[in-house]
């Protein structure tokens, strides 16, 4: 299952209610099996970014969905990375010629 890495910035909104924070993981946590995903860590991060989460998900497009749904709360901005496993990476380096 692909692996995503959603580095995450509180908007103006979203500090302002920072303490139901939270919340908004726990709900997260809960919806996100739903569409077949999993929240597999959140963290609270200090520099550019405020919160890092690593979720897995069946595909993009239902990663994408989920992750426009929550951004469309107006609470986050984020960036995500596609991450590739450690097998995957040998795989993608062994085929390169």
């Amino acid at each position: 299952m692909p692996t995503y890495i959603v580095l995450s910035k509180w908007t103006s909104e979203g500090i302002k209610t920072a303490k139901e924070s939270p919340s908004r993981v726990d709900a997260a946590r809960k919806e996100l099996p739903a569409s077949g995903m999993t929240l597999k860590a959140f963290y609270l991060v200090m520099g550019r970014y405020d919160h890092v989460l690593i979720i897995e998900a069946p595909d993009d497009a239902t990663f994408a969905k989920a992750l426009v749904a929550i951004g469309a709360q107006g609470k986050i901005q984020t960036e995500t990375l596609r991450a590739f496993t450690e097998d995957e990476y040998r795989d993608i380096v062994s085929s390169v010629a």
